[in-house]
């Protein structure tokens, strides 16, 4: 009896020495993760894989964030996936657009995505409107997902998205989508766009070309018919030679603005 006594005596130690270690473990992993976040830039979007603490850990790192999330703390922006508030005298704002899709834009170092849309839209000054559906080229089709109040849809782009690239994209996409620009109006924008492309160097007016024939024949003529109101004597032949003479691409651009429209197809 004496010696099931000690054995029972010492698995009670066992088990009281493995909770205390585990209490410590959860105590430290706690404070390493308030510290690490206390580092991050307010607007800063992290998950679990941000904190310097093993892969096995990382269910119990969602966990604490959980706790400090509900602890009003931090503040989740979708599914694992977190942030410091950015507080400010007129109140607390969200993350930039980049922190939010920034996984979507890049893996493992290399370009995957680009921002487009609405948000190319206002950064070019085609629009004054904030967008809150976010636009996102990609190599390959996606589901739309919502991230916090932001509804994120995804366009297939069939050109290589580099770094290089991108700039030239984006105008094309300006391009595509035209008539989707908001409170805008066309002569405007033509005009705005106008200015943008006089500001390209020969080398990405040559790329730009080239891009725009795995475009939509409205981009391809519109950018054709751009170029060559800002150039005459530009080449642009086969950009024109790429499009269908039977199909007509309405825009409701003045001729004062785009003189060369029939020659495009463009009304």
């Amino acid at each position: 009896m004496v010696k099931l006594f000690f054995v029972f005596l010492r698995v009670k130690t066992r088990k009281a020495v493995s909770l205390q270690n585990e209490i410590e473990d959860k105590y430290v992993m706690t404070n390493t993760i308030k510290k690490t976040i206390e580092d991050f830039a307010a607007g800063f979007v992290f998950t679990a894989a941000d904190f310097p603490l093993p892969v096995q850990k990382q269910k119990t790192v969602n966990k604490v964030l959980d706790n400090m999330v509900a602890a009003g703390q931090i503040r989740r922006l979708s599914k694992g996936r977190f942030y410091k508030p950015r507080m400010t005298e007129f109140g607390e704002l969200p993350p930039d657009t980049y922190q939010i899709v920034k996984d979507l834009l890049e893996k493992n170092g290399k370009t995957i995505g680009y921002l487009t849309g609405y948000t190319a839209f206002n950064e070019l000054g085609l629009t004054t409107q904030v967008p809150f559906t976010l636009q996102i080229g990609v190599a390959n089709e996606k589901k739309a997902i919502k991230r916090n109040y932001y509804q994120i849809s995804f366009i297939k782009q069939q050109n290589p998205i580099t770094e290089e690239n991108i700039p030239l994209l984006r105008l094309l996409d300006c391009l595509r989508f035209f008539k989707n620009i908001p409170d805008s109006m066309p002569d405007e924008t033509c005009r705005r766009l106008l200015l943008v492309f006089k500001g390209l160097n020969t080398r990405q007016l040559i790329k730009i070309k080239e891009l725009s024939l795995k475009y939509t024949p409205q981009a391809t003529a519109l950018l054709g018919a751009m170029l060559e109101t800002l150039n005459p004597k530009g080449d642009t032949i086969e950009m024109l030679n790429a499009l269908n003479p039977q199909t007509f691409y309405k825009l409701n651009i003045s001729e004062n603005i785009l003189s060369n429209q029939k020659k495009w197809n463009i009304k």
